[in-house]
């Protein structure tokens, strides 16, 4: 039997499914967004597997991404996280998610969205298909820009090279590559803007 082309993630079926089923498929809720911004900071310097595998220990952590409750931790929450060894213990990031949820809901507060302002820095001429992930980029334009966005509402954490891996997993950009058979489904979805479920 053939195993089927993946941009990445084959022989570990955590990372297949992340690749099949999630990666590159829009995402358009605040709390999914919160989230997916939340677990690209914490994968930087790590291996994304390692992100995927303590996923619900985040999830349990950060009150399932709920950024009202997670805005109200403080000083003794953080000191219990950093004691919680189903998530990636590192104070910056664990500050910064708090930080982050702050953020949102000064957003909301505002009558903004995240959604809005993630979807805001969409190319407006998409790429090309690359052959190989040596082909794709780490930062674009936009994703500096929407990084520069980022920082000036209040989130922490998100640089150029965070803002594009985030914005290349929830489908404002589709980094599938030419051979992969994600890609089309991926493009479809982008084009009905369907999100896929949490």
């Amino acid at each position: 039997m053939t195993t089927p082309f993946r941009c990445f993630g084959t022989g570990h079926p955590d990372y297949e499914r992340y690749h099949d089923d999630e990666w590159g498929f829009p995402v358009r809720d605040d709390r999914s967004l919160y989230e997916r911004i939340s677990l690209e900071a914490f994968q930087s310097g790590l291996s994304w597997l390692t992100i995927l595998r303590k996923r619900d220990g985040f999830r349990r952590a950060f009150a399932d991404f709920d950024a009202e409750v997670v805005a109200r931790y403080g000083d003794d929450d953080v000191e219990r996280l950093l004691q919680d060894a189903t998530i990636v213990r590192n104070r910056a990031k664990i500050e910064a998610t708090v930080a982050n949820a702050r953020a949102l809901v000064a957003l909301r507060d505002r009558g903004e969205t995240l959604t809005d302002l993630f979807w805001s820095f969409a190319p407006a001429t998409p790429a090309g298909a690359a052959d190989v992930l040596h082909d794709l980029p780490a930062t674009t334009p936009e994703s500096k820009a929407l990084a520069k966005a980022l920082k000036v509402a209040g989130f922490r954490f998100v640089g150029p090279t965070t803002a594009y891996a985030a914005m290349q997993a929830c489908g404002v950009v589709n980094d599938h590559l030419a051979p992969c058979p994600v890609r089309a489904k991926v493009e479809r979805a982008r084009r009905t803007k369907a999100t896929k479920p949490r």
